[in-house]
C-alpha cells in the first residue's frame, strides 16, 4: 500500500541527472532474511523523487567493475552460502579494497558485513576476509538471536533490524560502530555495547529485516553520500515516511526503548 501511494504521486525521471548505480554482490546466495530488500528499498526511495537508478546483479562467474559502482550492496548468508563465495569474493578483493579507500558507498550485512574483517573463524575453518576494515570475527558457543535496535549518529531516529549470527565481531581500535546497543539488543558480540561498523561511506551491520525498509533514513544517507562522492550537487527531494517511521517506532517501543 505504501509504495502504491508513492508511486501515484511519483515525478517523472529527471534526464539532467546520471543514474546511480547500484551493485548487488551474489544475490543467488548472499540474500538471507529477504536482504536483497536493501536494494528495492534503495531503488524505490531514488524512483519515488523521479531520479534515475540502475542496478547491476553480479553473480558468481560475472565481472565486476566497481569504477562504474556508486552503492555496493552485499547481502547475508549462511555459512554454506559463505563458504561458497569465499574465493568468489577474495579474488575481487583489491577491487573492493580501492572501491571503499575511494570513499565507494557500501553496505554490508550479517555474512558480507563478517567479509569486511581479517578474517572470519568458523570452528576449525579460518576464512580470509576483505581487509577494509579492522576488526576479526569468530565462532561464539550458541547464537545471538532477536529483534535489535540500536542508536547511531547517521540518523535521528533509532535503527531496527533483526539479528541471528554465531559469529561474534571485534572492532579494532581504527574501526567505529556503526551505533550503541539499545534494550536486550546483542550487537557485535553481545558484549562491548556495540553494533555494525561505520567507515568512511562503508556500513556494515547484523541487521536484517530487511534493514532499509524499516529504517528510510539510513536509506537516504546512502543515497546522499553516493551523490555527494560523484560530486551532484543534489538535495534529496523529502518523502512521506509516516507508514515507515511508525514501524520504525513501534519496533522500539515494542523493545521498551522508546
Amino acid at each position: 500500500m505504501v509504495d502504491s501511494l508513492k508511486w501515484a504521486h511519483m515525478p517523472s525521471v529527471r534526464d539532467d541527472v546520471k543514474p546511480l548505480t547500484i551493485v548487488h554482490l551474489f544475490p543467488e546466495l548472499l540474500n538471507l532474511y529477504g536482504d536483497g530488500g536493501n536494494v528495492i528499498a534503495l531503488t524505490r526511495r531514488l524512483q519515488w523523487r523521479g531520479l534515475p537508478v540502475e542496478v547491476r546483479e553480479i553473480g558468481m562467474g560475472d565481472a565486476m567493475d566497481f569504477s562504474q559502482a556508486d552503492i555496493v550492496f552485499i547481502g547475508g548468508g549462511a555459512d554454506r552460502e559463505q563458504m561458497i563465495v569465499k574465493d568468489a569474493m577474495v579474488a575481487r578483493k583489491s577491487e573492493l579494497s580501492a572501491y571503499v579507500a575511494d570513499g565507494g558507498v557500501l553496505l554490508a550485512v550479517c555474512g558480507g558485513y563478517q567479509f569486511l574483517g581479517h578474517s572470519y573463524a568458523m570452528d576449525d575453518v579460518v576464512v580470509e576476509g576483505l581487509g577494509v576494515i579492522d576488526m576479526e570475527t569468530v565462532r561464539g558457543e550458541g547464537r545471538l538471536i532477536g529483534n535489535a535496535v540500536i542508536q547511531s549518529d547517521i540518523c535521528d531516529a533509532p535503527i531496527v533490524g533483526f539479528e541471528n549470527h554465531g559469529g561474534r565481531t571485534t572492532l579494532g581500535s581504527d574501526a567505529k560502530p556503526l551505533g550503541r546497543v539499545l534494550g536486550k539488543t546483542f550487537g557485535n558480540n553481545g558484549e562491548d555495547g556495540f553494533e555494525g561498523v561505520h567507515q568512511g561511506n562503508l556500513i556494515g551491520t547484523y541487521l536484517h529485516g530487511p534493514l532499509l525498509p524499516k529504517n528510510p533514513q539510513v536509506a537516504d544517507y546512502l543515497i546522499a553520500r553516493a551523490f555527494d562522492r560523484r560530486g551532484d550537487a543534489l538535495e534529496l527531494v523529502p518523502l512521506d515516511d509516516a507508514v515507515e517511521l511508525e514501524a520504525n517506532r513501534v519496533m522500539a517501543k515494542r523493545l521498551n526503548v522508546r
